[in-house]
């Protein structure tokens, strides 16, 4: 018998482009990035906080800060971050308590958080501006 050694077709590269994200791990990684985006703006948070509370004057300040469009830009994806993270961030709680690991009940809600705190965003975010 003769073997027949057959090489199989191996990428030479990791083409990132092509890889598909399944939505839970679309979910767990904007999770991270809003973590770390409400993280690095927190001074950012801090110094609006301190100009609305000093002095009547230091509110003016902060009216003219928060006015910019810009800036309510800024404000608005940061009130995305943290819905968004408190959205998942439930979802996680309850991953760990070994509720909803399927395969379907993972999408679902994780369609669920990204529906919610998209929505969230968009009432609270029209209220705001």
């Amino acid at each position: 018998m003769s073997e027949v050694t057959v090489r199989k077709q191996r990428p030479k590269h990791l083409a990132i482009n092509e890889i598909r994200l399944p939505l839970p791990g679309i979910v767990s990684i904007l999770h991270r990035v809003s973590g770390a985006g409400l993280f690095l703006l927190l001074p950012f948070l801090l110094y609006l906080l301190d100009r609305s509370l000093g002095s009547p004057e230091s509110f003016a300040t902060f009216e003219a800060v928060v006015g910019h469009p810009l800036v309510k830009l800024i404000l608005i994806g940061l009130l995305w971050a943290f819905l968004h993270h408190f959205c998942a961030g439930i979802r996680f709680l309850l991953l760990d308590l070994h509720k909803g690991l399927e395969l379907q009940a993972a999408r679902n809600s994780s369609r669920i958080v990204l529906v919610v705190s998209i929505a969230l965003t968009v009432i609270i975010g029209v209220k705001l501006w």
